[in-house]
């Protein structure tokens, strides 16, 4: 009995204090948050307390949190507020907090206090940067978590120690992008997909403890010789904004009382935890969220607040209601049964599949917004799913609905009507009429929320590319070593989606943005997963991937989305030729013809007007000028990547490349024999056709003898039922030859219904050594079945071939060095001689 007495004594202890300061190192690694953007690493110092978890960033070398937060050489944040998560969630969705929009390096980075309990005052993490290093400007940040507190008390202080006066921005920078807004004097912002349900808000405290009310935020400041200045905030967070705000409204003593409202079902009398509570007052407004106990509770000022409970599916909900100190200002109502689409959707044998489905309003009905963009439950009038079954909620109504799961199946078109309390059942088999046996649908370039440029969830990413059956995606995020890998085994999509882990190092300059695959393991507690550094010169950073853990010869890097003037012609865009980076072409893979937008490969011009914004701009034609390139003796291959950000919009299905592959199935793809194919030229680009080219039976990539010149170039085109082509072209060293030229206007007979839109061959008599790419295009056609509202709708349908080099004399293959009736591009071109260029050439 005593022993038991002991070890119960003893527990608390064991587990961790009331609230506490430490250091993360190799072996508390599992005490650092999780999250959609937890970005803790060894180094780091954490903040915690019975209910919230924090990280603050180390002083260590290039500490960021991701890429894009304060893009650059300049935007380290040693000392800033990485993660801040509720424990019982475990679900950060801050990717930065900078007191003062600090970056930059710091002098220290310490623990002030590790650990406090009731009445021992809070632990503190003090950042400081000393005024030598500063331009004479001595600046603290302290980041205070009480006891009980949900949120941290970020303290500023600066002294000016030089002989000048010191002006600039104190304005506070914080991350994530999602819906924001100000409720009474305090700034909130929920997460990007608000079913994430983690929000924060900050209020600017009073100087003096205890004072009741907010100070007014400040975001300049000019201090004389050996003046100070201290500021003061409250961070908090919660599961909604309006449970955050509750918590600086009462951190900061202004006049609250319990709201509380709980939501059932009138007919189950379940728990509802999918509304949206929209609390209104003097023209403020701000959302707020039940948990799943279908109850929202917190401490919110005192007032009357219009209240609107809105569940997509059931009749909205509305009342008044005040708040006051005194008594419990509470809402219980019962909402009426969900009403939807209840899907099971198959493939052509009858087994669970990804899709896609579109949702269009019929009649008086209104088309539906799902949710935001990047994720993939409910993307605007989208959803994409993992899997073929699933229930939609839809408010009562007519509906159109198109199913779809890629380029290689036929659509699927369901009119329905939703009744109120009612899921309509829609049943459906997505045929695949698209043969592509020995090849697979790749894209080697996309990202998620590591990235940091965008916040689209990474389980969402894949969702995305299964939905529109990409089969291998390496994974690609910005300067950060990830691995997709558990994210597709989570989801079940093994069977459906391949990945490797990979890498896009990223940069500004002439250094651009290379993609690689494979690589080693990402270390998780390292900066950017221990990932290689950016450097300016694209050769470099081409050899730091191709090097990186090792040479490896099956390693692939390609270059995305290049400025091919600047790389191959004119290295510093002055307008002058000299040579660009010498022998770069040796150390790239390919080169992204196709990088999401456009459908420029039968260009006959390598500049383009377009505006941005009020002004006229120049743009390069990367596909002439690749053409250009393919007739100087460059080998470079050409590749088509979605580089999606998100999943509406900037989404995955629209150009991709298909590769040989020995395997159809996504679980048996093999990288390797991924990556030799590719780096044999075995590759056909594409937004829907499925284009097969032989010349004399060889494959794309081969280089062939004709020496009679005779080339039998064996052409067959697929297409779904929502993909239309009316031309056919063969390029012959890039040029449009005429008679090489099929369209459905003057060729109506050569052109089938799908799938099998053409079976033909063209018969070539060369006099000289060539390169043949056939190009299939719907010129007068779009995506817009496919893709419906989504950017990828405005693309042609369009695919073509890497090059057949075909040698006719036996000697080796020789370029001719046709430059296409164009100059070899050069920088610094205004838009009037571009103007005056492709009016003299008639375009």
């Amino acid at each position: 009995m005593k022993q038991f007495l002991i070890l119960l004594f003893l527990t608390p202890a064991l587990t961790h204090a009331a609230v506490e300061a430490f250091e993360v190192g190799p072996n508390n690694t599992d005490q650092l948050p999780k999250g959609k953007e937890a970005d803790g690493i060894i180094g780091d110092f954490i903040l915690r307390n019975d209910h919230i978890t924090a990280v603050i960033s180390g002083n260590q070398p290039l500490r960021r949190p991701n890429m894009s937060t304060f893009y650059g050489n300049g935007g380290i944040t040693p000392g800033c507020l990485y993660d801040l998560t509720l424990n019982a969630r475990q679900n950060d969705q801050l990717t930065i907090f900078s007191p003062g929009s600090h970056r930059g390096n710091v002098s220290n980075v310490r623990i002030a206090q590790a650990s406090g309990g009731l009445g021992m005052g809070g632990a503190r993490v003090r950042v400081e940067v000393d005024a030598a290093r500063n331009n004479g400007l001595f600046k603290r940040h302290e980041y205070n978590l009480g006891h009980r507190s949900r949120g941290l008390l970020i303290t500023s202080w600066y002294h000016n120690k030089s002989d000048e006066d010191r002006k600039g921005s104190i304005a506070d920078y914080w991350k994530p992008s999602g819906k924001r807004g100000t409720f009474q004097d305090v700034l909130w912002i929920d997460a990007v997909d608000p079913s994430d349900r983690g929000s924060y808000a900050v209020g600017w405290i009073k100087g003096l403890p205890g004072t009741p009310g907010l100070a007014k935020p400040h975001s300049q400041l000019t201090l004389k010789p050996n003046e100070t200045a201290r500021f003061i905030r409250f961070l908090a967070v919660g599961n909604s904004p309006a449970e955050a705000v509750g918590e600086v409204a009462r951190y900061a003593n202004m006049k609250t009382g319990l709201l509380s409202i709980q939501l059932t079902e009138s007919n189950t009398g379940k728990a509802i935890h999918s509304a949206t509570i929209t609390l209104t007052s003097k023209g403020q407004s701000i959302p707020a969220y039940t948990k799943k106990n279908g109850r929202f509770a917190t401490q919110f000022p005192i007032g009357s607040y219009q209240v609107k409970i809105e569940d997509r599916g059931r009749k909205t909900h509305e009342q008044i209601i005040e708040v006051k100190e005194s008594d419990e200002a509470k809402i219980t109502t019962e909402l009426p049964p969900l009403s939807g689409v209840a899907f099971a959707i198959t493939d052509a044998a009858g087994k669970d599949t990804p899709c896609k489905v579109q949702f269009i309003g019929t009649g008086k009905t209104a088309t539906p917004n799902l949710g935001p963009q990047n994720r993939a439950h409910g993307c605007v009038d989208q959803w994409h799913s993992e899997t073929g079954k699933f229930n939609v909620a839809l408010d009562p109504g007519t509906y159109r609905l198109v199913i779809t799961h890629g380029i290689e199946h036929n659509h699927l078109v369901r009119e329905v009507i939703v009744k109120a309390g009612a899921f309509a059942p829609v049943k459906g088999a997505l045929q695949r009429v698209v043969n592509t046996r020995g090849w697979v649908s790749t894209d080697f370039h996309n990202h998620s929320t590591p990235s940091g440029d965008n916040q689209c969830g990474t389980d969402d990413r894949i969702i995305n590319l299964a939905a529109e059956h990409i089969e291998f995606a390496p994974t690609t995020e910005h300067n950060r070593l990830y691995d997709w890998t558990p994210h597709i085994k989570k989801l079940g999509l093994s069977e459906h989606l391949s990945t490797v882990i990979g890498l896009e190092l990223t940069g500004g300059g002439a250094g651009s943005h290379h993609n690689a695959f494979p690589l080693p393991k990402p270390n998780p507690f390292a900066q950017d997963g221990g990932a290689p550094v950016f450097q300016n010169d694209p050769r470099l950073n081409t050899i730091a991937l191709q090097n990186f853990g090792g040479w490896d010869p099956n390693r692939w890097v390609h270059v995305n989305h290049p400025n091919l003037t600047e790389k191959f012609w004119d290295r510093n865009l002055d307008g002058k030729p000299d040579g660009g980076f010498a022998g770069y072409e040796k150390y790239i893979d390919a080169i992204e013809t196709q990088n999401f937008r456009g459908n420029a490969i039968l260009a006959t011009a390598p500049w383009t007007l377009y505006r941005r914004g009020t002004r006229e701009q120049v743009r390069e034609v990367r596909e002439f000028v690749w053409l250009q390139m393919l007739n100087q003796g460059y080998r470079t291959r050409a590749i088509a990547v979605a580089d999606a950000h998100s999943v509406y919009g900037n989404g995955v299905g629209g150009w991709r490349t298909y590769v040989t592959s020995s395997t159809d199935a996504p679980a048996k793809i093999d990288a390797k024999e991924i990556i030799r194919n590719a780096k044999a030229g075995r590759l056909m680009l594409t937004t829907g056709p499925f284009l097969e080219v032989t010349a004399n039976g060889a494959l794309p990539g081969s280089e062939i003898t004709a020496k009679d010149g005779k080339v039998n170039l064996k052409v067959k085109i697929q297409c779904a039922d929502w993909v239309h082509i009316d031309r056919v072209q063969v390029l012959v060293n890039g040029r449009q030859v005429p008679n090489l030229n099929l369209t459905a206007k003057k060729n109506p007979k050569m052109f089938n219904n799908s799938p099998v839109v053409m079976d033909t061959t063209f018969s070539i008599n060369l006099e000289a050594d060539a390169h043949l790419i056939v190009v299939a295009m719907g010129e007068n056609h779009d995506l817009k079945t496919g893709y419906g509202t989504s950017a990828n709708a405005s693309l042609k349908p369009c695919a073509y071939i890497n090059p057949i080099w075909i040698d006719v004399d036996g000697g080796g293959f020789q370029p001719n060095k046709d430059t296409l009736g164009w100059p070899l591009p050069l920088g610094n071109q205004s838009v009037e001689k571009i103007k005056a260029m492709l009016k003299t050439k008639g375009k």
